[in-house]
């Protein structure tokens, strides 16, 4: 949240665990409706401000070599396509980036399993967004049988220590789960169902998710219990509220990074040449888009 004094790229002080540059405000109960849910206005109002302090951060991790690595997982349809697309939606595809992964091949299966990953990690200066990571295994894999006892395992002995070795090697390493209700997940599988351009979000793999939906929680578990070390601890994002949960967890993202802003100076557009010199093709040579609006 933001105080509502701020300007952005003010000065503020912060206290441990808070951005510098965000306080959360008191007595804000118009802020929500009578459910709960945060109001549209206020939703807008301070994506708009956190998304310019994104663009801050995503300028310090290019000036300072940083390397950022941002998982997401959680169960189907609670929320982490909606806040990465929030998070990227003003910056810069080469600075960055998302990894969703497909099904691996046959060649990616004789492989070591963080192999694949490995590939998507971050150079010096850029962000990776990782919709859905190596925790696969620990879900969707465990539950479906589509690895064995052994390989479950051995990635559940293997995972903190390819962990702990990132963040050794320099990686800023964050990981979000994001946690819907069982009645909130239903309502927004519905929601799919009868929307047509929301209904390639539910696949067959979701559909047998419902199905299995305690088989899941006890993955989720027992992935917490290995997995959940103090280099790299999981972050629970309640995502019942789609809008509130995306202003916390990008809220929380800046402040792992102790940014400064290095925004460059405001352009000076240099004058056009005006000379006469140059002659435009006629137009009737060219094909336009037919003007139907």
């Amino acid at each position: 949240m933001i105080d509502e004094n701020w300007q952005p790229g003010s000065p503020g002080e912060g206290v441990d665990g808070e951005c510098p540059r965000f306080k959360v405000p008191e007595g804000r109960e118009d802020w929500y409706t009578k459910t709960g849910t945060l109001r549209g206005r206020v939703y807008n109002e301070h994506l708009r401000l956190l998304q310019q302090e994104l663009v801050k951060l995503q300028e310090w991790v290019k000036h300072e070599g940083i390397k950022v690595i941002v998982l997401f997982e959680g169960r189907d349809s609670s929320g982490k396509g909606g806040v990465i697309k929030r998070i990227t939606e003003h910056l810069n595809p080469r600075v960055v980036r998302i990894a969703a992964l497909p099904t691996p091949t046959e060649r990616e299966r004789s492989q070591w399993y963080f192999q694949r990953y490995v590939a998507q990690l971050p150079s010096g200066g850029e962000i990776v967004l990782f919709d859905r990571s190596w925790y696969n295994r620990a879900g969707v894999e465990r539950v479906m049988d589509f690895c064995s006892r052994e390989e479950y395992l051995e990635f559940a002995r293997s995972v903190p220590e390819f962990e702990r070795m990132l963040v050794r090697s320099g990686f800023v390493l964050l990981k979000y789960w994001f946690s819907v209700s069982d009645e909130e997940q239903e309502r927004r599988f519905q929601a799919r169902l009868h929307n047509p351009m929301k209904r390639w979000k539910l696949s067959p793999m979701d559909l047998e998710s419902r199905r299995l939906y305690r088989e899941y929680s006890r993955a989720k578990d027992d992935m917490f219990k290995f997995s959940d070390i103090k280099q790299a601890p999981w972050y629970v994002v309640p995502a019942d509220d789609k809008r509130r949960a995306r202003l916390n967890c990008i809220h929380h993202m800046l402040t792992a990074v102790d940014y400064q802003d290095v925004m460059p100076d405001p352009i000076k557009l240099p004058p056009r040449d005006e000379s006469k010199t140059y002659v435009r093709t006629p137009i009737e040579d060219q094909s336009f888009v037919p003007q139907v609006y």
